[in-house]
């Protein structure tokens, strides 16, 4: 899901972006349409025939217009159409409104309908479409899944076969303040002694680290920034285990017992953690890329004085950063499907990438995309680059929406001291095992 952010080029045009984020209320209606829309339509994708690539026919593609990002992709239908005069691409704006957006599509899926032939959906959704059987099992046009950034691909996997390609990539991780931690701190430890010797050294700063600790999605994407760090990995299996708890217990003590963080993160969302960092108020911040372009375009102390780097790895652990972006997926009763493939070839193409990149913001999903030209337009896409390596998805389940209410209540209980990390994800671990049972 997601909500409204920046990532822009140094030219100072923003793309309005949208991360990974949606509300308990979301959660609980898609639950809902996904329970009842059950596994009954792969009869039906059996019997769909798909119309030849090369036969004149319009497809449909359902995005979520916003600014710069619908401006571009407008604009890669008709390069599509340019190169390839056979087919023409109607592109169908839906909501821009992550909820809104969602039950638009569920209400398309659950009604049997063969439009959208193509569709971009949230990094948590393939799961979900493709045990309801709403989505195209993509592994007939053999996919090049070895392009794309690992953590990205699998999101896009369910039981050993591909359902949904990536399509811009928008990993969280770790802006800091160069002009106030001369080098980047190289342990969790490390990253805390130096917020305390920055809060000690200016007064002008409120706190030592910002991060989202609201009761919603993004308190899952920054525990899974911070978790790999301690040998952390958050999947429907590995919830309660030794670094995910130690993980917790790091965010935990950054409040209660470091107080680098103050007790307001239980309400702040990536929203407030960007007005935290751009107004110079901590020297440290977990938030995605748009920061970047917002301290550049807006100003204030942290312009041209930070930097975005994955979270510090423990000695038990690997950098950390969490996965956001979008995929690009096939409606299972679409008649059109291997004209829709060839679209999703396109927009997966390096050059389109680049472009869509420079234009709107959108971090490419193909390493290959990152290159000397678009660092020069933007050279916070080679910090972006380096996460996107180490960008952990969310628990890929078509059960996450239910599993996200479990960690969101578990992460909540910590951040207001009122259960212990071990006490909390053993019960977010309980409930998922008699979810997925």
């Amino acid at each position: 899901m997601r909500s409204s952010s920046r990532v822009a080029s140094s030219s100072g045009s923003s793309g309005w972006r949208r991360a990974r984020r949606g509300s308990s209320v979301l959660f609980a209606v898609a639950a809902v349409a996904i329970t009842v829309a059950g596994c009954g339509s792969s009869k039906k994708e059996a019997e769909t025939k798909s119309i030849s690539a090369s036969a004149k026919q319009t497809i449909s593609f359902a995005i979520s217009g916003l600014g710069a990002e619908g401006e571009a992709s407008q604009a890669e239908a008709k390069a599509f159409e340019k190169a390839n005069p056979n087919i023409k691409v109607k592109v169908e704006v839906l909501s821009s409104n992550s909820t809104t957006y969602l039950q638009q599509l569920q209400t398309k899926f659950e009604g049997g309908s063969s439009t959208p032939d193509i569709f971009e959906s949230d990094v948590t959704y393939p799961a979900k479409f493709a045990q309801a059987g709403w989505i195209k099992p993509l592994t007939s046009f053999k996919p090049e899944t070895g392009k794309f950034f690992e953590g990205e691909m699998e999101a896009g996997e369910f039981e050993g076969s591909v359902y949904a390609i990536p399509w811009f990539a928008n990993p969280e991780g770790l802006f800091y303040r160069t002009d106030m931690v001369p080098k980047a701190p190289e342990s969790p430890e490390e990253l805390v002694e130096d917020a305390e010797k920055a809060m000690a050294e200016h007064p002008e700063l409120k706190e030592g680290l910002a991060f989202e600790g609201h009761k919603y999605e993004g308190a899952i994407t920054s525990f899974l920034t911070v978790a790999p760090a301690f040998g952390g990995k958050l999947t429907a299996e590995e919830i309660a285990t030794k670094g995910n708890i130690e993980a917790l217990e790091w965010l935990h003590d950054a409040l209660y017992k470091n107080k680098i963080a103050p007790t307001a993160v239980t309400g702040w969302e990536e929203g407030q953690v960007e007005e935290e960092f751009v107004a110079g108020h901590t020297p440290f911040a977990i938030d995605y890329p748009f920061v970047a372009s917002v301290v550049e375009e807006e100003g204030g102390p942290a312009k041209g004085h930070f930097a975005y780097i994955p979270f510090p790895a423990g000695p038990n652990g690997e950098p950390g950063a969490a996965l956001g972006g979008e995929m690009l997926g096939i409606n299972a009763n679409s008649e059109h499907s291997a004209a829709a493939w060839k679209l999703i070839e396109y927009l997966t193409t390096p050059e389109v990438q680049i472009e869509r990149a420079i234009a709107s913001g959108d971090p490419p999903s193909l390493p290959s995309a990152y290159t000397e030209a678009l660092y020069k337009k933007a050279p916070v896409f080679k910090a972006v680059k380096t996460l996107n390596g180490y960008a952990q998805p969310r628990p890929v389940s078509p059960k996450y929406l239910e599993i996200s209410e479990f960690l969101q209540n578990a992460f909540s209980s910590v951040y207001a001291n009122s259960a212990s990390p071990k006490s909390a994800l053993e019960e977010a671990a309980s409930r998922v095992e008699s979810l997925e049972g």
